[in-house]
């Protein structure tokens, strides 16, 4: 028992550090003022505007809770470790322990939210999933990281959308883009951008060989379109009929819109919705994001120069192995990070990449309690 109130004591003192960082009477301050905007007359007139407040007011309410709560569970567990005698209560001290660990593993998920303070980790994320080298296997593989994702954000209580989806012709998908709507997606998600490798033995061929397959993941945060001015002089827009899998139309209106930016060649595509008005705006958001990181990957270069140079990211540099055969293991290339449990990670279950790479690139307060 002394051992684990150490380290109870441990996590007292480093949610104390990260209250410092999060300050809830900030946060309760910013709270006021918006409850304030929200009772004034008119605030509904502007509906998309009121949404993102509402929304902004809920999900600050979430996060004073939540650390409200951690720091009382972990004062409740520290008055429990002083209460409970493993010789004379062996059952209340194994269930103390089982608390414990359910403790740490909130901690752990809390604290991650300590290090997303970047300019645009609260942000929605554009996701957008293309297959690469690898015939059916890569389109197949494609599939299952966009339902990989969209597994993981239904766990996290986020929103999804899908703004664009071409089908292999066959089997799987050529590309997919998704909206993933909720506090810090683009926060947690960002990590995700890369190359991702599949190895696997294939059920595409009658030899069933072991085969290695590709898939570039590309993660954009959704901003704001008034944000950035783009003279639309320099946009082509061009419109289609958005078509189903085997090419069946399955709108019978040219609602399907691709916008290129031309002095840049960057384009953006949107068909999932019927009103050729919606598919524009949608494509607009993701052409804005893109143009948004593109102006800082240019930044990036500049500093990059004057530092000696960097390395180039290739296409087939992967930063995460999915190995189904000979052996099961998810790797992640760039922390080190690994895991035997393939299908729960196909299945959703993708924090650990996420809080490794976090803790790799971050500096935050971290309890280990295990």
């Amino acid at each position: 028992m002394h051992e684990l109130k150490e380290k109870l004591e441990l996590a007292k003192t480093e949610i104390a550090k990260a209250l410092k960082t999060i300050d809830p009477n900030e946060l309760k301050d910013r709270v006021t003022q918006l409850e304030t905007l929200m009772n004034e007359e008119g605030f509904w007139d502007d509906n998309e505007k009121a949404q993102k407040i509402s929304q902004e007011v809920a999900e600050l309410q979430k996060i004073i809770e939540n650390w409200e709560t951690i720091e009382r569970d972990c004062d409740e567990l520290l008055g429990l470790v002083n209460d409970i005698s493993p010789e004379d209560d062996p059952k209340g001290a194994e269930e103390l322990h089982g608390m414990v660990e359910k403790f740490d593993q909130k901690w752990k998920d809390l604290v991650i939210t300590s290090f997303l303070s970047g300019e645009y980790d609260k942000n929605n994320a554009i996701l957008s999933i293309h297959a690469g080298t690898g015939g059916k296997d890569a389109m197949d593989f494609a599939d299952m990281l966009l339902r990989m994702y969209m597994r993981y954000a239904e766990k996290r209580g986020f929103q999804v959308e899908i703004l664009d989806k071409s089908v292999g012709e066959e089997v799987g998908l050529k590309s997919a883009t998704i909206m993933i709507k909720g506090y810090l997606a683009y926060g947690y998600l960002k990590s995700e951008n890369g190359v991702h490798r599949l190895v696997r033995l294939s059920p595409f061929n009658t030899k069933h060989t072991r085969e290695t397959s590709f898939a570039l993941i590309e993660i954009l945060p959704e901003i704001d379109t008034k944000s950035l001015t783009i003279d639309e002089k320099n946009l082509r827009i061009d419109t289609y009929r958005a078509s189903g899998h085997g090419g069946q139309s399955v709108n019978t209106t040219d609602s399907a819109v691709r916008i290129t930016h031309e002095p840049t060649g960057l384009t953006a595509q949107c068909q999932n919705e019927r009103s050729q008005l919606q598919n524009k705006e949608h494509a607009l958001k993701i052409l804005s994001a893109k143009l948004q990181q593109l102006m800082q990957e240019q930044q990036a270069e500049k500093l990059d120069d004057l530092k000696g140079g960097r390395k180039e990211i290739k296409w087939g540099s992967q930063i995460r192995s999915y190995v189904l055969h000979p052996y099961t293991m998810v790797k992640d290339h760039r922390t080190k990070y690994e895991t035997p449990k393939v299908q729960e990670v196909l299945d959703g279950d993708i924090e650990g990449c996420i809080r490794s790479y976090l803790e790799q690139n971050f500096e935050a307060p971290k309890a280990d309690l295990s």
